[in-house]
């Protein structure tokens, strides 16, 4: 069954059990998916999905902190719950150690020594971790590891 798939039933699940917080946040989830896929014409791979709903729990964890600083406890509560519904989806992580290993092995692949050799390793890196790692993180510890940095 296909990400877009378990969604779909889930939606029909909380709509079934009168989970408003659940229903809210997949409904737009694949309303996002949706408005993907009228923009690339064509129907989106398994990855494409898992980096939309990643981008969703992304969205939601920035309005948290936004929230938070406006004192606004209540709207932190329902972005939080969203976020726990959403990531019930997504595919597991990478560990800190699976990805200090990828990001080696990269390294290793490439012959890359000083950080002027990074996009040859973020070339290679990023397929390999898509959908299952912040793209931020991995760019931190690809800069570590090629500056002479601590392993992860």
């Amino acid at each position: 069954m296909t990400l877009r798939e378990r969604l779909e039933n889930g939606l029909k699940d909380a709509m079934k059990a009168g989970d408003k917080v659940a229903v809210g946040a997949i409904r737009l989830s694949l309303s996002e998916i949706k408005n993907q896929v009228i923009d690339k014409r064509r129907p989106l791979e398994e990855a494409e999905v898992v980096q939309c709903l990643r981008a969703a729990v992304k969205k939601r964890n920035e309005s948290v902190d936004l929230f938070r600083k406006g004192g606004r406890e209540d709207l932190v509560e329902k972005e939080t719950a969203e976020i726990r519904v959403l990531e019930g989806y997504l595919p597991a992580g990478l560990s800190p150690e699976e990805l200090g290993a990828l990001v080696d092995e990269a390294v290793r692949e490439t012959g890359a020594a000083a950080p002027r050799d990074m996009g040859k390793v973020m070339k290679v890196l990023v397929p390999r971790v898509a959908g299952r790692a912040d793209g931020a993180v991995v760019s931190r510890l690809v800069q570590e590891r090629l500056a002479g940095g601590a392993k992860a």
